[in-house]
């Protein structure tokens, strides 16, 4: 397939989580995927220990498996006040109305995340991280979720969409045991459908002024 004519920034800037304009009649081609895959492992390992691990999921029924734990997931997320997406206010109608059309499309993505072509579980092979000094679970994640991030923009460059998801952690061991993750040895960081987009133009994000959230020199509130 070929390559989407965007800049560095336009790549940046517009790889979006993508839920209601995915193409789930579309087949993914596995030489994509594997593309996807090899630029993602330029990605910087912490000691050159490269950990990431990327499970295809192309199979039906396991998709479907996924999907429905993944919806169980939802359940319990949309109960989770001030962590769900529909339970944060924003100050101002336009932010308010970002918020409300991302509420909307994670629930699209809660009923159909089965239906996507393909299903990639972004993975650490380093053990669980349950309890482990901050230290040691920050630079473990730091081999796999670069990773991750890599293999959305090689996607995104490709005309494929991708949507990072954690909603399904809560139930982690069972989507380990429908693909067969070794759940002892293996920790999952997140899950994303993979699917062609409709359409390939996508807007930059609403998005406060940089120096909101820069701390010149010292922590000031």
């Amino acid at each position: 397939m070929g390559l989407l004519d965007l800049s560095n920034d336009e790549l940046l800037t517009t790889t979006r989580a993508v839920r209601k304009r995915l193409d789930y009649d579309r087949p993914v081609d596995d030489a994509d995927i594997r593309e996807c895959v090899r630029i993602a492992m330029q990605s910087p390992s912490g000691s050159n220990n490269m950990t990431m691990q990327f499970v295809i999921v192309k199979d039906p029924a396991k998709r479907a498996a996924i999907g429905e734990i993944y919806g169980k997931c939802f359940d319990i997320y949309r109960t989770m006040d001030g962590v769900y997406a529909g339970s944060i206010k924003k100050d101002g109608d336009a932010e308010q109305a970002q918020q409300d059309r991302v509420t909307n499309s994670a629930e699209h993505l809660a009923a159909t995340m089965g239906q996507a072509p393909a299903l990639v579980i972004a993975c650490s092979k380093t053990g669980r991280l349950d309890g482990l000094p901050a230290m040691v679970a920050a630079s473990t994640m730091g081999n796999v979720l670069p990773a991750m991030w890599s293999f959305m923009l090689a996607a995104r460059a490709r005309g494929l969409g991708t949507a990072w998801t954690t909603v399904g952690l809560m139930m982690e061991q069972e989507i380990a045991d429908v693909v067969g993750i070794p759940f002892d040895e293996v920790q999952q960081a997140c899950l994303s459908p993979l699917a062609h987009t409709v359409g390939t133009d996508f807007k930059q994000a609403m998005r406060p002024d940089p120096d909101s959230i820069i701390h010149w020199d010292t922590w000031n509130g």
